[in-house]
């Protein structure tokens, strides 16, 4: 495995085409506004040189029996399973941001069983192309960036209908040495800090969309490859120098545009190649996977949010108030409901044919439908709690300037036993969460991500099972079967 040091010297050696706010970025690791991405990245690896965290960091792989991060691994067990919400939290905890390498995994996951039924039904070689790439995935210890959504154009057209072809990826030239492919894929997360991408199709294809179902892995700065920046609120605070306005310094997230210019993908890292009915259930899984996900990492930022607002109510002086109390046990009751998701949908995971473990897909979609909820809820008592000085309050600028900075201290101040900087400190950290950049992975991420509501809802009712259910109310009723 790779130590946190060695991960960030490996992403220093890609060469990526990124452009952020109209320029080329030569050299992404150290930009002030993606550096904070790359350490929540970097935190995945040094957690995992740490014995205490050991047991939920690590696990041995079933192709090698080595010691391998979580992140590389495919699940092989209910408990592996579970251990993945545990592990998702504590990054979440330590972090308080999107640490970006979930996708990677889920995709994995959801690959590993689809490429294996492919092989089984169509006799192709998919899986084995793909049990191929993991191995190298564990033994280099890679982050791998799940590439899904496509831009999609005009959304009451299919693929094949659009006006422009690239605004769903698809396969515009077959060689015997490979595949080339444009398009792109949009809302990339962690993008520039993988090692690799695997790219999946967005939707359930048809027959005439077969040239859209294409899966594949390649170099994350392969050529072909072009890059350009989401824009985050209250970016461009990273590049003031200071240390608290940010509110959250040291760690954050980002999402990219990832453009493929006729890319070629060597046959030998193609996964899936015109296979159109195998499509939506590899979309099915991936989302079930990373809707499981959810269940973990937006618990730990809770986790960080309600400890913020609980400080906040301290230093302001009004942690005894009763009202204060009970919208915090409300925050803690609505976080710890998204978690008990999580454990439950892995709980109930089942075995796929390929022999590792698919989690419960009806509770793992509930999951995601309170995740697109409660996070906001949660924020908004955070924010009521807060007050609105989280808002208003002057810069870091203004608190360290020689004269005015006396008094911004002396009206700032809650308790006179704590700092004014703590305060504001604090208050920086609740907007971040709520408002600014942590903002985007927190609530946007917990209402889009893994797909939107009614995304969930459609599953739900797919496999909520309501004839089943009509048929034991009629048992109890006393009504034959069938009537």
């Amino acid at each position: 495995m790779m130590t946190g040091k060695q991960y960030e010297e490996s992403l220093r050696k890609l060469n990526f085409k990124v452009y952020l706010q109209g320029e080329q970025v030569p050299n992404p690791v150290d930009h002030p506004i993606i550096r904070p991405s790359m350490n929540s990245v970097k935190a995945t690896y040094e957690l995992a040189e740490k014995p205490e965290y050991e047991d939920l960091m690590t696990t041995n792989s079933h192709l090698t029996g080595k010691k391998i991060n979580r992140f590389c691994h495919l699940h092989q067990s209910t408990e592996d399973l579970v251990k993945k919400v545990k592990m998702q939290r504590l990054l979440g905890q330590k972090t308080s941001a999107c640490f970006q390498r979930c996708v990677g995994m889920d995709a994995i996951n959801a690959v590993d069983s689809v490429t294996f039924e492919m092989d089984l039904k169509l006799g192709t070689k998919y899986h084995e192309r793909f049990e191929n790439f993991l191995r190298r995935m564990q033994e280099e210890d890679w982050t791998v960036d799940g590439a899904m959504t496509d831009p999609k154009g005009d959304r009451g057209l299919s693929p094949s209908k659009q006006a422009d072809p690239d605004l769903y990826v698809h396969v515009v030239e077959k060689r015997e040495d490979g595949i080339v492919v444009c398009g792109a894929k949009t809302h990339q997360t962690g993008a520039l800090n993988s090692h690799w991408i695997l790219v999946m199709p967005t939707i359930a294809m048809s027959k005439e969309d077969a040239d859209y179902a294409v899966s594949f892995v390649a170099p994350a700065d392969a050529e072909g490859i072009l890059y350009i920046y989401g824009r985050q609120s209250c970016d461009t605070r990273k590049l003031e120098g200071g240390t608290f306005d940010v509110g959250n310094q040291q760690f954050g997230g980002h999402e990219a545009l990832m453009v493929f210019d006729h890319l070629f993908i060597p046959w030998e890292n193609v996964l899936m190649c015109g296979e159109y009915e195998f499509s939506g259930a590899l979309v099915e899984r991936f989302a079930g996977y990373h809707r499981q996900s959810y269940g973990g990492c937006k618990v730990g930022v809770g986790d960080v949010l309600i400890g913020a607002v609980a400080l906040a109510a301290d230093y302001n002086g009004a942690n005894k108030a009763s009202h204060l109390k009970d919208k915090l046990i409300e925050m803690v009751h609505l976080n710890e409901t998204l978690y008990a998701c999580g454990i439950a949908c892995s709980a109930e995971g089942t075995k796929t044919a390929s022999g590792n473990y698919i989690i419960d897909l009806l509770l793992a979609n509930v999951c995601k439908q309170n995740v697109t909820r409660f996070p906001y809820e949660i924020a908004r008592l955070a924010q009521d709690i807060a007050g609105g000085l989280m808002v208003t309050m002057p810069s870091e600028k203004d608190f360290r300037h020689p004269e005015i900075g006396k008094v911004v201290e002396k009206y700032f101040k809650g308790i006179a036993s704590v700092p004014t900087e703590y305060r504001m400190r604090i208050m920086r950290l609740i907007e971040n969460l709520t408002l600014g950049t942590a903002a985007v992975g927190y609530l946007t991420e917990s209402m889009h991500g893994a797909g939107s509501p009614q995304a969930q809802r459609i599953m739900i009712s797919r496999q909520g099972n309501i004839e089943q259910k009509k048929e034991l109310a009629k048992a109890i009723a006393g009504i034959p079967a069938g009537k």
